[in-house]
């Protein structure tokens, strides 16, 4: 089953629209009837085809109209005679009063209005639920800008961390040197004698 379709009606949708009702014009039938063939053919409502037809379309062809009416009634003579001569009743044409083409016309208005508030108010959601998603989209962006600056700030804490680290180790590099040079002399100060007894023992300088 084809969607309903609401978009704009085209240069070429409204020649369609305008040569079915001139048919049915000319072939004696109605114009809900060519409003409901041109809505199969365009996917469109027979509302919203009627609602173009008499908002539109139908003042662009008043001449074709009126042709359309004389070539009806040629045709109703003919189909007369030949009626007559066959002694067959006349086939009944339906014809449309003005009352009943305004209440026609009224009718495929308040269609087309209901049709039409529906998709606005799905028009609406779709605002409001684009709106709801800009500011999601927003606090996100905030959210990112945030961290990339927590990130920056812990990238200079680690910059400053390896160097306090390479200080350090330097630091602890030359206290160890000292302690063996420390050590060294130490050991060159020390020197050995004889006791009494003919014992070794050490002796610092």
């Amino acid at each position: 089953m084809t969607s309903t379709r609401q978009d704009a009606w085209s240069g070429d949708e409204d020649l369609l629209l305008a040569e079915v009702v001139l048919r049915h014009i000319r072939e004696g039938g109605t114009q809900l009837g060519a409003f409901e063939e041109v809505g199969r053919t365009l996917s469109r409502t027979a509302a919203a085809c009627g609602f173009r037809w008499n908002s539109y379309v139908r003042k662009q062809y008043k001449s074709g109209i009126e042709l359309a009416k004389k070539q009806r009634k040629e045709l109703k003579k003919q189909n007369n005679g030949e009626q007559l001569q066959q002694n067959q009743p006349e086939p009944e044409t339906i014809e449309l009063t003005n009352s009943q083409s305004t209440e026609l016309q009224l009718r495929d208005i308040i269609r087309f209005l209901e049709e039409y508030e529906k998709t606005e108010n799905k028009f609406d959601n779709v605002v409001k639920e684009n709106k709801s998603l800009n500011t999601e989209v927003t606090k996100l962006q905030d959210q990112v800008k945030d961290l990339k600056a927590q990130n920056k700030t812990l990238e200079n804490n680690i910059q400053l961390i390896e160097e306090d680290y390479k200080a350090l180790i330097e630091i602890m590099e030359r206290a160890r040197k000292m302690v063996v040079l420390q050590e060294d002399e130490r050991s060159k100060k020390v020197k050995f004698q004889m006791d009494r007894n003919g014992n070794l023992e050490r002796v610092e300088k």
